[in-house]
């Protein structure tokens, strides 16, 4: 393998960031019961006001009269507040405490950019010159846990790692386990050898194949887990379902549902989408259950942003900013959280954020992973609305 062929391999081929880890090390598997946390990103930007419906506002019916449901179009919570008819199979955790919904999530001078905004949820950064690099989970994940890693810190089942932005740790991304099984990785060139930056891209290969060998060897004897009903979206979290089973400590994971760019003939894409979310987390937390690991998995959404409050002339909506997002977990404390926007004072035809979505971060650093809350950089985020979301890690 000449070196241009070694490159792209490290660069295109592998997807993980991994600094040096001894093999020795990667072999001892910490066994106590220990929390992880699911990411489902939305992506595309979910329209929040047709998912959590205040259905009997004035001015929601005003800004939707063509898109707007009706209280007999939704699953009452109570509070004149509802939930799209779509999310049926997640009602069972609403009426047993375990569904949660935390509202009005966003952040200063907020951007309607879909790459833009994505890449400030992933990395903790709101539209002001405070910036992070990498993403709001790596460096509590690697460092502030009360307990050691030693299989990958997280993996993403979507293939985008830019949430996993990371100067260290072991962060991957697969499609499948299948695709972890005696995956081996290049050998760099013999001339490469004597150069040190290309001895450094060798000596993080061959610990991420340490990996991979241990990773191989668990998912040999994962028992069989049947398909899920809902696509593509449901196969990612019966795959998580697999490494799970397989008893990969990974305290981190994230699928993706794209397709909530609605801006013309919402109603029913929008019902689709929310069908198969439901139909698929309904899936994964019946498996969770079958497990005994639904109280120790917690399932939070996320989204680059949420979408206006008018509909638009096409019968959809445009990029906006405040929207609600979801938490299910056997140790949620269920319910609805925060202050719901008010749609009577739009700023630019958008509801103002009532909660800043670091907050929710912080929250499940601290209860759901049982991260050290100081010094995590989120710690100045903290709401007091959410200290009793999540039973404490």
């Amino acid at each position: 393998m000449n070196r241009r062929n070694f490159i792209n391999a490290l660069l295109y081929g592998l997807s993980a960031t991994l600094p040096g880890v001894p093999g020795a090390v990667l072999a001892q598997q910490h066994r106590q019961v220990a929390r992880r946390l699911v990411l489902v990103e939305l992506a595309g930007a979910n329209d929040g006001l047709n998912t959590l419906v205040p259905y009997n506002n004035d001015h929601y019916r005003r800004l939707r009269p063509s898109i707007g449901l009706s209280r007999e179009q939704v699953l009452d919570l109570g509070n004149d507040m509802g939930l799209h008819e779509a999310l049926r199979p997640l009602m069972k955790y609403w009426e047993n405490g375990s569904m949660a919904w935390v509202q009005g999530l966003g952040y200063p001078k907020a951007n309607r950019s879909h790459f833009q905004s994505i890449a400030l949820w992933e990395r903790a950064n709101d539209g002001t010159s405070k910036q992070r690099r990498n993403g709001w989970i790596t460096h509590a994940v690697e460092h502030l846990l009360a307990r050691p890693v030693h299989d990958p810190h997280g993996i993403s089942i979507d293939g985008n790692m830019a949430l996993f932005a990371s100067d260290s740790g072991r962060w991957m991304s697969t499609r499948s386990a299948d695709k972890l099984r005696d995956n081996s990785l290049p050998q760099a060139p013999e001339n490469a050898q004597k150069t040190p930056s290309f001895a450094l891209l060798q000596h993080r290969l061959d610990a991420l194949n340490d990996t991979m060998s241990q990773l191989s060897g668990k998912l040999e004897t994962v028992p069989n887990i049947p398909k899920f009903e809902g696509g593509r979206f449901a196969e990612q979290l019966r795959q998580v379902c697999i490494l799970i089973a397989a008893g990969l400590d990974t305290p981190v994971y994230r699928v993706r549902l794209s397709g909530f760019d609605t801006h013309d003939k919402q109603a029913p894409r929008h019902t689709k989408l929310l069908q198969t979310l439901a139909q698929g987390l309904h899936a994964f937390s019946h498996q969770l259950n079958l497990m005994s690991e639904w109280n120790n998995t917690l399932i939070m959404t996320y989204s680059e942003f949420g979408r206006r409050a008018a509909e638009n002339r096409s019968g959809g909506t445009d990029h906006g900013t405040a929207a609600p997002h979801l938490l299910l977990g056997g140790d949620v404390k269920g319910g609805v959280y925060g202050q719901a926007p008010d749609l009577a004072d739009l700023v630019d035809q958008d509801p103002l954020f009532t909660m800043d979505y670091r907050a929710l971060y912080h929250r499940v650093l601290v209860d759901g992973l049982g991260a050290e809350s100081h010094p995590t950089s989120l710690a100045e985020y903290a709401d007091n609305r959410l200290d009793h979301l999540i039973g404490k890690a």
